[in-house]
């Protein structure tokens, strides 16, 4: 009986486990590659999204990192930047868009926000704004609960 009783509980425990993502919505037509790269050593394949359908990618826990998107036949250069690190302090996401390394990329990666509450929200529809970094001193970092992100990537300006 009671290992019948553990084996229950470690089956529970394994469909309980949540997964960190991040869910890329293109708004165009343009076909992109997305660059993952992490502070604490994880390795992330590139991926390749579209408007065709919604892409999702899967984070390591205790992921450190950013991301970037480039346009089709584009060089793989950091343009805005996406970055996010899965359980953070006390467990938390903590999540910005980021215009520091090229402010002039306004045509990738454009907003994040939790999947479920859809707040807060980081980043601009039309760059520039007040929700994204462009100064390694402002306070633009969000944070939340949720492991699940969305990023909207074009849509133009």
């Amino acid at each position: 009986m009671q290992f019948s009783t553990i084996v229950m509980a470690l089956a529970a425990a394994a469909t309980s486990v949540v997964a960190n993502k991040v869910t890329f919505v293109t708004l165009d037509s343009a076909v992109r590659t997305i660059y993952f790269t992490s502070s604490n050593g994880f390795n992330i394949d590139p991926v390749t999204v579209s408007s065709s359908e919604e892409t999702t990618v899967d984070f390591p826990d205790t992921y450190i990192g950013n991301f970037y998107a480039v346009k089709e036949g584009g060089s793989n250069a950091p343009g805005m930047l996406g970055e996010v690190t899965f359980g953070g302090w006390n467990g938390a996401t903590y999540f910005d868009v980021s215009a520091i390394v090229n402010p002039d990329d306004k045509d990738n990666v454009k907003q994040m926000w939790p999947a479920e509450s859809k707040s807060p929200i980081s980043g601009c529809e039309h760059f520039p704004c007040n929700d994204a970094y462009y100064l390694p001193d402002d306070v633009q970092t969000k944070v939340t609960n949720e492991v699940h992100l969305i990023t909207t990537l074009g849509g133009g300006n």
